[in-house]
């Protein structure tokens, strides 16, 4: 049985001091990756991943330091269980290779899943009460109403193709048309 630790730092210049002192007494080996969290890949904690066999402990400081997310945590975890490779959380002092350990993982693992379900709910909300105030959501527009009103009468009294129009406000003709049909300013020609 091997103890195989993983550290992430994102940058060169951030120091892994803090969590190298946390891991201390807890691995057989050290391993190191300095990269973003949201590197697609992560060629260190794959190498691990590939080399961990039934009965090793994957340690960790904290999950942010190996995932990207709770979800990320939670669904690479699940799959090292079903392995048969305990995974031990310095910070939280858990170890999954103990009864006690894995109802920790278990009770975290739906408090995560709570907490997501209720953001998004909070989230849908707020949304729907912004939406119910008349706040406009989304990107904010690219042309002002003054702008799509001068630009629907260029193009009621010219006859002036919406492509052309639109590239004197440095938008596309579709964006022109799209924006000037979303906002009423209608354009009749004669």
């Amino acid at each position: 049985m091997k103890r195989i630790a993983y550290m992430r730092v994102s940058t060169s210049e951030q120091r892994p001091d803090r969590q190298i002192d946390g891991l201390k007494g807890y691995y057989d080996e050290l391993h190191l990756e300095t990269l973003s969290a949201i590197s697609k890949r992560r060629p260190v904690y794959t190498q691990i991943m590939r080399r961990l066999r039934r009965g090793d402990v994957f340690v960790i400081w904290d999950l942010d330091r190996a995932y990207r997310s709770t979800q990320d945590a939670l669904n690479e975890i699940d799959k090292l269980n079903k392995r048969g490779i305990g995974i031990h959380i310095a910070s939280m002092s858990i170890d999954t290779t103990s009864p006690f350990g894995r109802l920790l993982y278990i009770f975290i693992s739906a408090l995560a899943e709570f907490e997501r379900d209720l953001l998004s709910q909070r989230t849908k909300e707020g949304l729907a009460a912004a939406r119910k105030r008349g706040k406009r959501l989304g990107r904010p527009p690219i042309l002002s109403k003054r702008q799509l009103r001068n630009a629907a009468r260029r193009l009621a009294n010219t006859g002036e193709s919406y492509e052309t129009v639109g590239k004197r406000y440095g938008v596309s003709g579709w964006t022109l048309s799209r924006a000037i049909t979303r906002e009423g300013v209608g354009v009749s020609r004669q």
